[in-house]
């Protein structure tokens, strides 16, 4: 036990006469848990949209506003024609184009199905394969509406019901910056608690401070932990700061949103 306390004394002073190692631990987690959530973001919004519409209805209509309404995309122009829309797209005014056919509400009503075009730039394949599938999710709710607006309940159901609703403690609306978060703090604690503790050992087989430590009468067991505690303790250090600064990041954000 005493020649642990001592290989924990060693480290802590080796750690602490190192600044860099310092600024690892204290200011590199706040960095990367400010700018991190908003760099490495998944989530594809303000998708430029093209519409063709040549029905004209009161369905089409609504699922344009429907559309339009979900976030993810940003209608450029009506375009008359799909030929007029794919010029849109060469010239890089849209990424996506929806053309919605002649008598789209007619088929709907009268033989309860219809089509609908759906064509993706996939010059950015990311973009195109996540704005396909935001549309194909919302063509999905937009059948299911449908589908319940013309289901007529009879006044009194015989047959019981049950009626499940959800609702998200964490983030209850769904903003992806926020699930980050989370995912970059335990990043950074694997990183110091186990990447950085691996690298100390290898620092002591380059100085050569190695070769002392395997004829000196240290237990293997007692080495390894004396190279690990230190840098777990730093992980907690990381952990609490990391917790103070998403908290202030889930406070602030939404403040910083409405500015």
């Amino acid at each position: 036990m005493k020649k642990l306390l001592v290989i924990l004394e060693k480290e802590f002073r080796q750690v602490f006469r190192n600044p860099a190692i310092l600024r690892m631990v204290l200011i590199m987690p706040v960095i990367q848990l400010i700018v991190f959530p908003f760099a490495a973001n998944y989530e594809v919004k303000n998708v430029l949209l093209s519409v063709v519409d040549h029905d004209h209805s009161s369905y089409s209509q609504k699922f344009i506003s429907k559309i339009t309404g979900s976030g993810y995309f940003n209608l450029t122009d009506f375009s008359p024609s799909f030929n007029k829309a794919m010029e849109s797209i060469e010239s890089d005014k849209a990424d996506l184009v929806i053309e919605i056919p002649a008598g789209f509400e007619r088929n709907l009503v009268k033989e309860n199905k219809s089509t609908m075009l759906i064509a993706v730039n996939a010059v950015n394949g990311t973009k195109a394969n996540l704005g396909g599938a935001y549309a194909a999710n919302i063509i999905r709710e937009f059948n299911a509406e449908i589908q319940m607006e013309w289901i007529s309940f009879p006044r009194f159901n015989a047959a019981p019901s049950i009626e499940i609703t959800s609702s998200n403690w964490y983030n209850p609306t769904m903003n992806y910056k926020l699930f980050m978060v989370p995912g970059i703090l335990v990043t950074l604690l694997t990183i110091i608690g186990s990447l950085m503790a691996a690298l100390n050992i290898v620092h002591e087989k380059e100085v050569g401070t190695i070769e002392q430590i395997n004829v000196s009468p240290i237990p293997k067991l007692q080495f390894i932990l004396g190279k690990l505690i230190p840098f777990w303790v730093l992980g907690l250090v990381t952990l609490t700061l990391g917790l103070i600064v998403s908290w202030l990041f889930i406070i602030l954000f939404p403040l910083a949103a409405l500015l």
